[in-house]
């Protein structure tokens, strides 16, 4: 009989035992779940403008996982956002080293690094970005790559760059404009104009572009288009720096 007691006790108490480890996993399921929610509400916020908000929805993100990396990155881009730069950094680092293989991560910390002047550390990221087979966008990460080797002036690299980003997509925006600007400045007037047209055959003019088109026209001699551009800047960004550009540099 009392083997017979010790046997049942010990089957209940196993019992007692296995429910309550399936409720701490429960539990931690419906922590980690609420924890990507946050991080997607914390974007969307973000997305807004909302940085308040989706600072507090982020940090109540990383509180019920530490280890969520997309939460991480997004609140770095928040600290990055509101200046708090020493905070921005160390989200940045965190989400990297949990998920070293989130490119996008990467392309972000790239591109922060880059802004505060560490183009070296920068460059690293960019290149373990675009070495993940999986990155849907790797041209993003060449394109960034591409503009901060082209700040530290080396100009030869960053085309380099550009060049692979639209092998990757042709229709790439931001390189159609990096390459139509280094061509130009380059003193390859004609190939500036033709990353110029394949450009606007997928996005529309911005302040820069009618800037950068009437430089590229003016040296080739079309007043036509010289005319059509300074009128387009003059209306569509009358605020702009390029239109002070423009005041600057018209011909007398």
């Amino acid at each position: 009989m009392i083997v017979r007691a010790i046997v049942l006790g010990l089957v209940v108490v196993l019992g007692l035992g296995a429910c309550s480890s399936t409720a701490v996993r429960k539990e931690e399921a419906q922590r980690l779940k609420s924890s990507e929610l946050n991080t997607e509400l914390g974007l969307n916020y973000l997305r807004d403008n909302s940085t308040e908000t989706a600072l507090i929805k982020l940090t109540r993100a990383i509180e019920q996982n530490p280890r969520n990396a997309k939460a991480h990155a997004a609140i770095a881009l928040v600290y990055d956002r509101v200046d708090r730069q020493d905070r921005a950094r160390r989200h940045y680092a965190r989400a990297v080293e949990l998920d070293p293989m989130d490119s996008y991560a990467r392309n972000a910390y790239g591109a922060y690094l880059c802004r505060h002047g560490d183009a070296s550390e920068a460059m690293e990221h960019f290149d373990k970005a675009v070495e993940n087979p999986l990155y849907p966008q790797p041209e993003m990460a060449l394109t960034n790559a591409g503009q901060c080797i082209r700040n530290e002036g080396d100009m030869v690299k960053a085309e380099t760059y550009f060049r692979a980003a639209l092998r990757r997509n042709s229709a790439f925006v931001p390189a159609l404009f990096q390459m139509s600007r280094l061509s130009f400045e380059k003193g390859r007037t004609l190939s500036a104009r033709g990353y110029m047209q394949r450009y606007l055959a997928v996005a529309k003019h911005t302040a820069q572009t009618l800037w950068l088109g009437i430089q590229i026209e003016r040296e080739l001699g079309d007043k036509n288009t010289v005319a059509s551009y300074t009128l387009q800047l003059r209306k569509l960004f009358p605020d702009s720096e390029e239109v002070r550009f423009l005041e600057e540099n018209s011909p007398r």
